[in-house]
């Protein structure tokens, strides 16, 4: 893995291609004005775009047209046809070597200080991240590829993840419950017991890494997820399915509950919680099922099954992963965002659903409390949520029905003489 040293002692793919390719040039206009920083990005993105169908000639026309565009980045970024030239690239059994010039491209682009292009390498990150972790941890380790240009994009993003938390914990601010609101927590607190009881530590501080071990490879993945969830309303819906895929196939397929999930809704009530009524029943009488091991479970997880309009779960992507907390935690929160984000289509909210099903199965077989309450609650969420909206959609056309319709006036021609 020796991208850094290349990316400094040797021309960049996008210093190649600049040779090549001779934009339109610029008005003339000084450095402050906004004019040209627009067209030093713009030019600066189409250089590399122009690099990459280079790397890609089976399609250099399609990349072409897209970086003669006004938005080269994003225009690659919602092409479907660039995303599954790309795709097919980095899915390839020769790719993800440290020689790999697709990883070079992404490497010394995400390291650009341009934000498109550094979203356009974030973007691919659920693909390169599921391609990366499903053939480590894949059965015949014994053929296992090199993998070194994957890390090396991976290492970048975790570095950059480190620059931003300039050392310190992610922290996540948890509100006295001790309290009745909010609105009640006393302000005159000591600044220590107010700590203390109002901030949890998601991750600690991140350390250097110079290559990924397999102690440190989870949180490294895990930092570099957190990265792209900073990014997650951007991404477009291929990358978020992408993801949701993943996934669903890290929580592994030899689970029997996760076929539970694809059936027909259930008949159980719900009450405004989304909280069966059976379990209500159950929590009253001082019981858990949780308790009585996985049976139990395996019968609670029978009651949230998803409904029809579910997404098909056969074409499956990757392998059953070791799944620790440090990069179960990232991966939670990007499917919260996928479930219940107002700009996501109902391809992406199925997807996650059933990402988030097969996860809670692989968590309450593992008996992971963390995991099995973070998904638990995202269960019951999108439940509840599903509920609703079955019942606005049939209350709204009930009422079209009933309303009556207006008769249409009668349509006067004029005829000429």
């Amino acid at each position: 893995m020796d991208f850094g040293r290349n990316h400094s002692n040797s021309p960049s793919p996008s210093s190649s291609s600049t040779s090549s390719f001779t934009p339109h040039p610029p008005p003339p206009t000084n450095d402050h004005d906004p004019m040209h920083s627009w067209w030093e990005s713009v030019s600066k993105q189409r250089s590399r775009i122009l690099s990459l169908s280079s790397l890609l000639p089976s399609d250099e026309i399609t990349l072409s047209s897209l970086a003669d565009s006004d938005r080269p980045a994003l225009s690659l970024l919602s092409s479907p046809s660039a995303y599954d030239l790309i795709s097919s690239a980095l899915s390839s059994s020769s790719s993800g070597s440290g020689s790999d010039p697709l990883c070079q491209w992404l490497y010394d682009t995400f390291l650009s200080s341009d934000p498109h292009l550094r979203l356009l390498v974030l973007s691919f990150l659920p693909l390169l991240a599921g391609i990366y972790l499903s053939r480590i941890h894949s059965s015949d380790s014994s053929s296992l590829p090199s993998v070194a240009g994957f890390e090396a994009v991976l290492l970048a993003v975790y570095s950059s993840e480190i620059k931003t938390r300039s050392g310190k914990p992610l922290l996540v601010h948890i509100p006295d419950l001790s309290q009745p609101s909010l609105y009640h927590t006393p302000r005159n607190k000591p600044i220590s017991d107010r700590s203390r009881q109002s901030v949890g530590v998601l991750s600690p501080p991140l350390e250097p890494q110079v290559a990924v071990k397999s102690t440190k490879r989870a949180i490294i993945v895990g930092a570099a997820l957190d990265c792209y969830y900073k990014q997650v309303s951007q991404m477009p819906a291929w990358s978020k399915i992408e993801f949701c895929r993943f996934a669903a196939t890290w929580a592994g397929q030899d689970c029997a509950c996760r076929s539970k999930f694809d059936g027909p809704d259930d008949d159980h009530d719900l009450n405004e919680n989304g909280v069966a009524f059976e379990e209500n029943q159950m929590l009253s009488n001082g019981t858990s099922h949780d308790h009585n091991g996985i049976e139990d479970t395996v019968e609670e997880m029978g009651r949230l099954e998803i409904g029809n309009d579910a997404v098909d779960v056969s074409e499956t992507k990757g392998v059953r992963i070791p799944l620790p907390w440090e990069l179960l935690r990232p991966v939670v929160t990007i499917l919260g965002h996928c479930l219940f984000g107002p700009s996501n289509s109902q391809d992406v909210k199925d997807a996650a659903s059933v990402a988030v099903r097969s996860l809670y199965a692989r968590a309450s077989h593992d008996l992971a409390p963390q995991p099995i309450l973070a998904l638990r609650s995202l269960i019951r969420l999108d439940k509840s949520t599903r509920v609703a909206a079955k019942a606005a959609a049939a209350a709204n056309a009930s009422s079209n029905a009933n309303t009556p319709s207006k008769a249409k006036k009668p349509e006067i021609l004029l005829v000429s003489k």
